[in-house]
């Protein structure tokens, strides 16, 4: 039966995208079918076999090693704030984003991580029918952050078209930046935040193909990334050390404030209505959750969570999905963990409007009137991702 309701919302989710369609004769079906197939593949090689697990339990070892390295400077510094026994969220959680951040910076100066970004990114571009510049802004929005992608290809952002430039917004808010998956990780299963890594990865082009389709020229087809100016080792380094505490501090504010206004919502809600803003939601979202394979038992409280997500952050949500981890099912939990797992909220709409704008304000301002469209076609990647998942589960 999960499988005949899996079946229907994937096609609902393409469903949503269609109907909102640019141009729906420019659609090519071929590579759409053929990503989703992909898709199908790698979420059951990756959560189903002993490959999977060994190559997930390898990636989640690397992760939990840097957290332990973070650690070391983190309570070196903090080290007695904490009563024993206690975890705090901004220095177990937040803070080893700058170690990670100090590991990308030291990959990108001796120029490995853009050589992995260009290989993957040309692998991917022969697969999803777009150009080479859609397919590295992707990679490259997984490596280094979505507002950081842009500075990379900053040469050609005055150049590009509002279609092609809405697909390199769509992927730098599908996905997720790696400074943060150790963060995830501490929340939510390994396994499923690599998952829905690799499956946001192809879900971006799925929904951006069929939601903005187009067909590049092959003398449009051209990949022109902007060098970073030459910095000496030491200075990259306190760059990037500056760089990801700045993160780690953005994502705490945003937490206090966002959290704090739930709960005075919430508190409101509960007192004229019976129910909370969350609840309410979770009504809301239900068919969606239920779409996903969820059972609908289980559909209100998961829909409350992927709403939270969207009004909020993913960081919010992931926190009150391990409040509440045990009342369900494995299967639930894994098909709600890896709907998270993205930038598909409402705060990410000026953060990439507002990086694109630094660089170019007229390109910045294009980006912001098709900010709602960008949300709507980044919402239905973490869908599409959630119902592939319900498929192997």
């Amino acid at each position: 039966m999960h499988y005949l309701i899996s079946i229907i919302g994937l096609f609902f989710v393409i469903a949503l995208a269609w109907v909102v369609s640019s141009d729906r004769k420019k659609i090519r079906y071929k590579p759409i079918v053929m990503m989703i197939v992909i898709q199908l593949i790698l979420s059951a090689a990756l959560l189903n076999t002993k490959v999977g697990l060994i190559l997930i339990n390898g990636i989640s070892t690397v992760f939990i090693k840097l957290l332990d390295y973070a650690n070391e400077g983190v309570g070196f510094v903090f080290g007695g704030i904490a009563n024993e026994g206690e975890m705090p969220f901004f220095l177990n959680v937040l803070l080893p984003i700058v170690f990670i951040s100090v590991l990308i910076g030291i990959l990108q100066y001796f120029k490995i991580l853009p050589l992995i970004m260009k290989g993957i990114g040309l692998i991917l571009s022969k697969v999803n029918g777009m150009g080479k510049l859609e397919s590295y802004n992707a990679v490259a929005s997984l490596m280094v952050g979505q507002s950081e992608v842009f500075i990379t290809v900053k040469k050609q952002l005055s150049q590009l078209p509002a279609h092609r430039l809405y697909t390199l917004c769509a992927s730098a808010m599908s996905t997720v930046s790696m400074s943060i998956v150790g963060a995830y990780m501490t929340m939510i299963e390994p396994k499923y935040v690599v998952t829905a890594l690799v499956l946001n990865l192809f879900g971006g082009f799925i929904i951006a193909s069929i939601i903005n389709p187009y067909q590049v020229e092959k003398d449009e087809d051209i990949l022109d990334i902007r060098e970073e100016e030459k910095q000496s080792f030491f200075e990259m380094i306190g760059e990037y050390i500056l760089d990801g505490f700045k993160v780690a501090v953005i994502v705490g504010a945003m937490l206090i404030g966002f959290v704090a206004l739930i709960a005075g919502i919430n508190h409101t809600f509960d007192l004229l209505f019976g129910l909370s803003f969350q609840q309410l939601l979770g009504y809301i979202f239900a068919p969606f959750a239920f779409l996903m394979g969820i059972p609908f038992s289980e559909a209100v409280r998961a829909g409350g969570i992927m709403a939270t997500k969207l009004v909020t952050n993913e960081f919010v949500a992931m926190m009150d999905l391990s409040k509440v981890a045990d009342s369900f099912s494995p299967r639930t939990l894994g098909i709600i963990s890896v709907f998270l797992v993205s930038f598909a909220n409402f705060s990410s709409i000026g953060i990439i409007s507002g990086a694109v704008k630094g660089l170019n304000e007229k390109q910045g301002n294009v980006v912001a009137r098709f900010g709602l469209k960008l949300l709507y076609g980044a919402t239905l990647v973490s869908l599409l991702s959630g119902v592939i998942v319900s498929f192997v589960l």
